[in-house]
């Protein structure tokens, strides 16, 4: 049986709907310090562990984290930006 492929588009919605979403639980007054918690891996990953770390921690206090993470939705960027990506398109450290 063929596989269907999905679409640049569809791919596209997918990434954007699921980074949404993120933000969007982080949001929430006391369930957002859970979602933040287990979050951490990602925020390393993309971050760094220095600003990974800093970033969960602002995330996971109630209402701070309510605030900043509307105003990075609002701005469209981070606080505390991702690693660059080097060269050979890997992220550096």
């Amino acid at each position: 049986m063929a596989k269907k492929e999905r679409s640049i588009k569809r791919k596209i919605a997918h990434a954007a709907g699921w980074q949404l979403f993120k933000r969007g639980a982080k949001m929430l007054p006391f369930g957002g310090t859970a979602v933040a918690i287990i979050l951490v891996g990602s925020d390393i990953r993309q971050k760094g562990v220095v600003n990974g770390v800093v970033n969960s921690a602002i995330d996971a206090i109630p209402f701070v984290g309510l605030a900043k993470n509307g105003i990075e939705i609002v701005r469209g960027k981070d606080f505390l930006a991702d690693k660059e990506e080097s060269k050979n398109g890997s992220k550096s450290a």
